[in-house]
């Protein structure tokens, strides 16, 4: 009977260790470092699908990080947040693809902590190709979360696992009302294998 399960348990943790994560890494390589970040598919997919139809088709190109936003330059907000924004700089309107339905983190649960990744947007439904990167933790951009009045935050999709310090630097960049005076190129977005 021991013998039995010892073999059980063995089987169970190489079928475990052997299965691959369903979960997608990208680098975003910028003109001053690199970002690499995982994308969480299973929990956000029309998100997901949206960034990934992006980089898929190279729509990224002449992307830039351009917004960044710091506790020193929102004196208008009562609820501060810290993140940068990139993306191609552009309206849902102008996109080259339909703005995607809204995926709540409610409905996904990956909270705006540390380095997540999400989606910016005007109103639930408007998100297109601009995103933008927690710095520290931002629970007020989660689901009923006082940033935005309707109280549906934002649609986060992934989290940076290796370059922080990149995104640090360009929080830091000098900006006028949260617009970077020099944006930062992002070279390319591309699927890690």
């Amino acid at each position: 009977m021991k013998k039995t399960y010892v073999l059980f348990l063995t089987i169970l943790l190489v079928s475990f260790s052997t299965i691959k994560s369903r979960n997608v890494k990208i680098e975003i390589k910028t003109e001053i470092g690199s970002i690499i970040a995982e994308l969480y598919p299973e929990k956000a997919p029309v998100t997901c699908e949206n960034i990934l139809k992006y980089i898929r088709n190279d729509k990224f190109e002449n992307a830039r990080f351009y917004r960044v936003v710091r506790m020193d330059n929102q004196p208008n907000n009562n609820i501060k947040i810290e993140v940068i924004q990139g993306g191609l700089e552009i309206e849902a309107e102008e996109s080259p693809y339909k703005p995607i339905l809204h995926e709540t983190t409610k409905d996904t649960g990956i909270l705006h902590t540390d380095g997540i990744l999400s989606m910016a947007r005007v109103e639930p439904g408007t998100a297109s190709s601009e995103f933008f990167i927690c710095v520290g933790n931002q629970p007020e951009l989660d689901f009923g979360g006082q940033r935005n009045p309707d109280g549906q935050g934002f649609a986060s999709f992934g989290k940076v696992i290796e370059g922080m310090e990149i995104v640090k630097r360009i929080q830091l960049g000098e900006d006028e009302n949260q617009m970077l005076l020099d944006k930062v190129e992002i070279l390319s977005i591309g699927l890690l294998k």
